[in-house]
């Protein structure tokens, strides 16, 4: 069942998700990170949330912007 969202709120939540994994990573390197299994989860829980938003762009938004 496809949602009701339109293109704009789709590309909202990917903004919103990229600001979110930005903000988990201030002030922190790649060993923090690691060693983080929070930190790993809720990064990883946010590129969901990106790939998921970017499956359901309509054709229109996915065809003006293929590579």
């Amino acid at each position: 069942m496809q949602s009701k969202l339109g293109d704009k709120a789709r590309l909202l939540h990917i903004l919103d998700a990229i600001s979110e994994i930005e903000q988990y990573l201030i002030n922190t390197n790649f060993e923090i990170f690691i060693q983080n299994s929070m930190m790993r989860f809720a990064c990883i829980k946010q590129m969901e949330i990106i790939g998921e938003a970017c499956n359901h762009l309509s054709e229109n938004i996915t065809s003006k912007f293929a590579k």
